[in-house]
């Protein structure tokens, strides 16, 4: 991972809080999608980490939601509950790994995440 400079505080908040707002899913169906969406849109054009950090927020978790679904029907076959578990511990672990790396200045990339937004 490569250390960033950042301009000012606030790019290293708004950064994190791409990744961290994703947490907000565990409380409000579509949170994960919906919350850093709305940061990344807000601050994009005003810091250039965060257009970067908040495009790979959302690039996971969409990928996540696309794997839970996936998951989601192979409930059918009873392997689909271990997928679940899996896919959540995943994103969980991964989300907060991308915040405590974005809060240091460090660039983080998703493993398994697949490149959506452009």
């Amino acid at each position: 991972m490569e250390n960033i400079n950042y301009t000012c505080n606030d790019e290293r908040t708004f950064s994190m809080l791409c990744h961290l707002s994703a947490l907000s899913g565990l409380i409000i169906p579509f949170g994960h999608i919906i919350v850093p969406l709305v940061i990344w849109l807000l601050k994009k054009d005003e810091f250039p980490e965060v257009y970067r950090q908040g495009k790979a927020a959302l690039n996971f978790q969409l990928s996540l939601t696309i794997y839970s679904i996936i998951a989601g029907i192979l409930v059918i076959i009873l392997v689909g509950f271990v997928l679940l578990g899996a896919i959540f511990l995943f994103g969980l672990i991964m989300t907060i790994v991308a915040s405590v790396k974005s809060s240091n200045g460090e660039r983080f990339e998703y493993p398994l995440s697949i490149n959506l937004i452009n």
